[in-house]
């Protein structure tokens, strides 16, 4: 039987602090997050749905014309601004944990990584591989796997790990609300 989840008493207990979701691009971070936010009575924002606002451009344009590293100073741009906020569940890029500015702003709220098994990430990631300015190499999986361990050293310094295989965004967010339960309480006691 499910523990219950008491999401006003998370909420009451998070004190507005912003939820951030890190993790591999594909791993779910934007569909788990209006879930979330649902949940908390939190505002769900998308970090690349901002860069692109900002920008005026597809996150893959701005790889295409200005490179990696413009991006990378745009989005830590973004990610101060809503950093200065409150009561929100972000979605981050999945590349933001690798400039060592942004922990700064990431640990001011708290940091979970969804981590999903790299047989889901492959299956969510052949749909969609073109639109992965990362990935739009001819041998991607090697991209994929190169990213992945560069990037587990970052995620890994995550206030929670959310592992994940088949569940819908809405269990994983109540993996999520769980996880927070426990965190949040042994904080506290």
């Amino acid at each position: 039987m499910k523990d219950h989840i008491n999401t006003n008493e998370i909420s009451k207990t998070l004190s507005g602090r912003i939820i951030f979701l890190v993790g591999m691009m594909g791993s779910g971070k934007s569909k788990t997050g209006p879930h979330l936010s649902k949940s908390l009575g939190y505002r769900f924002v998308d970090q690349d749905d901002v860069i692109e606002k900002v920008a005026k451009l597809s996150i893959a344009e701005i790889f295409e014309e200005e490179g990696e590293s413009s991006f990378r100073e745009i989005e830590t741009q973004v990610l101060k601004e809503i950093g200065q906020r409150h009561s929100l569940v972000v979605a981050t890029g999945g590349g933001v944990v690798t400039c060592i500015e942004n922990w700064g702003i990431l640990h001011q709220g708290i940091v979970i990584w969804i981590n999903p098994i790299r047989e889901r990430l492959i299956e969510r990631l052949k749909a969609d591989s073109g639109r992965r300015p990362l990935l739009a190499e001819e041998n991607w999986l090697a991209s994929l796997d190169k990213l992945m361990k560069d990037r587990y050293r970052y995620y890994s310094e995550s206030d929670l790990n959310i592992s994940v295989d088949q569940e819908t965004p809405e269990e994983v967010a109540q993996l999520i609300l769980q996880a927070l339960k426990a965190k949040l309480k042994n904080c506290q006691g």
